[in-house]
C-alpha cells in the first residue's frame, strides 16, 4: 500500500526575472512503512515539494493523496502528518514535557494521558531524564530529539523531516541519523526526509529520489542510484569523492580524451561521456606514468588521490593496505600510472548526459 501518492507536482514562484518554476511535474509514491529521501543541490526544490506535502505551500498544479485521501487543497491539520524542522521550532517558556505533549493537549486529549503519551515518546528518544527543563537549557541535539518526540507523540500517517540535522556537528548528525533510521524501522512508521547531504541520504533511505531544476533525475534504492546512476547529474552528485567525467571518443575498445586513454573493450564507436567513480580509478607509482600527483590526503584506512593526467584531474581512493604495498608513501610530484576498472564504468551520452 502507498502511503503518498504524488501526481504531476508543480510550483513556480515570482522573482525578479519573473516566474521561476520550482518544482516541474514531480510525481513520487511512498510506500507503506518506508522512508524516502529528497536529495539535491539548493535550489533544486526538495523542501518545496516537502512543504507542498505537508499544506505548507499549495501546488499549481497535480495531486496529493495521503492514506488513500486526496489532501491536495487541505490545510495541513487536515492531512495526518507530523514534522520535524530544522530549526527545532520549540517553545521556549515550556517544559520538555509540555512541548512534547503540546499537539495532543491542543486537540482535546487529557492532561494525563498527554504527559504519559509524551514519556512514551521521551523514552523512545532518550530524553526522559530531560521532561522538567526548558529547551534554553539543551543542547542542539537534545533540542532536536525534543521535536522528533513531539512528532512521534501523534502517531500520524506521514512524518516529514525537513533538514533536521543540518544545524547539528558532523559527530551528532551520523549518531541522530542513526537513531532516526532505527526509530523509523521499529515503529514502521512512513516517512518524507529533506536533506542536502548525500552521504546522510544513503545511509537512512529506503527509497532515494534525487531532484535536479524541479525534476525527478533518478529514483530508486541507494544501490541502484549508486550501481548505476541514469544520468551524468546523478552520478557526479551521488558518491563522495564524486564520480570523475570525461568527455571523449569511443574508438575500437578505447576510451580516448584529451591525453587520456583507457581500454574499454565491446563498446561501441562513437562520443561519450565517462564516468568512473574514485574507487574504481587505478593509480600505482610508475615513473614512465602518464599521470602525476597532485594532492595526497591520508584518511585513516585510505587516501584519496587527486592525480592530473593529460588535461584532466581525476580524484582516486586507494585503500592505505594497496598504498603500503608500493614500498614508498606517495607524495606530490610522484609519477604514476593510471587505469580503470572497465567493468565498472559508465557510459552516458555526450549531448544528452543519460546513460547509454
Amino acid at each position: 500500500m502507498n502511503i503518498v501518492d504524488i501526481a504531476d507536482l508543480t510550483k513556480s514562484f515570482d522573482t525578479s526575472g519573473g516566474r521561476t518554476t520550482v518544482v516541474d511535474r514531480i510525481s513520487l509514491t511512498l510506500p507503506q512503512g518506508s522512508l524516502t529521501v529528497l536529495v539535491g543541490p539548493s535550489g533544486c526544490g526538495k523542501s518545496t515539494t516537502l512543504r507542498i506535502v505537508a499544506g505548507l505551500e499549495s501546488a499549481d498544479s497535480g495531486t496529493v493523496h495521503i492514506g488513500g485521501r486526496d489532501v491536495t487543497t487541505a490545510t495541513p491539520r487536515e492531512r495526518d502528518v507530523a514534522m520535524v524542522f530544522q530549526n527545532y521550532a520549540l517553545y521556549p517558556h515550556l517544559s520538555v514535557e509540555r512541548n512534547i505533549s503540546f499537539p495532543l493537549r491542543n486537540s482535546g486529549v487529557a492532561k494525563d494521558v498527554a504527559a504519559q503519551r509524551a514519556r512514551q515518546a521521551a523514552e523512545r528518544v532518550g530524553i526522559t531524564a530531560l521532561l522538567d527543563r526548558k529547551p534554553r537549557q539543551l543542547s542542539g541535539g537534545q533540542q532536536q530529539r525534543v521535536a522528533i518526540a513531539r512528532a512521534l507523540v501523534r502517531t500520524p500517517a506521514l512524518f516529514l523531516f525537513d533538514e533536521p540535522l543540518s544545524n547539528l556537528d558532523a559527530k551528532l548528525r551520523v549518531e541522530l541519523r542513526s537513531e532516526i533510521r532505527a526509530l523509523q524501522q521499529d515503529s514502521g512508521i512512513t516517512a518524507l526526509y529533506v536533506t542536502h547531504d548525500q552521504e546522510e541520504a544513503m545511509t537512512i533511505a529506503d527509497q532515494l529520489v534525487v531532484l535536479d531544476a524541479g525534476t525527478v533525475a533518478q529514483a530508486g534504492t541507494p544501490e541502484e542510484l549508486y550501481r548505476r546512476p541514469a544520468n551524468t547529474f546523478v552520478a557526479g552528485f551521488i558518491g563522495s569523492p564524486s564520480t570523475n567525467l570525461l568527455t571523449g571518443t569511443l574508438d575500437d575498445g578505447h576510451f580516448v580524451a584529451d591525453g587520456v586513454r583507457f581500454g574499454l573493450p565491446g563498446a561501441a564507436d562513437g562520443a561519450v561521456t565517462l564516468g568512473v567513480r574514485p574507487e574504481d580509478l587505478i593509480v600505482r607509482p610508475d615513473d614512465a606514468g602518464t599521470g602525476t600527483l597532485e594532492i595526497v590526503e591520508l584518511l585513516g584506512p585510505r587516501y584519496v588521490l587527486i592525480v592530473t593526467v593529460g588535461g584532466h584531474r581525476l580524484t582516486a581512493v586507494v585503500e592505505a593496505a594497496t598504498v603500503a604495498s608500493w614500498g614508498r608513501s606517495p607524495v606530490p610530484g610522484d609519477r604514476v600510472a593510471v587505469d580503470i576498472r572497465a567493468d565498472r564504468a559508465h557510459l552516458f551520452d555526450a549531448a544528452t548526459g543519460r546513460r547509454l
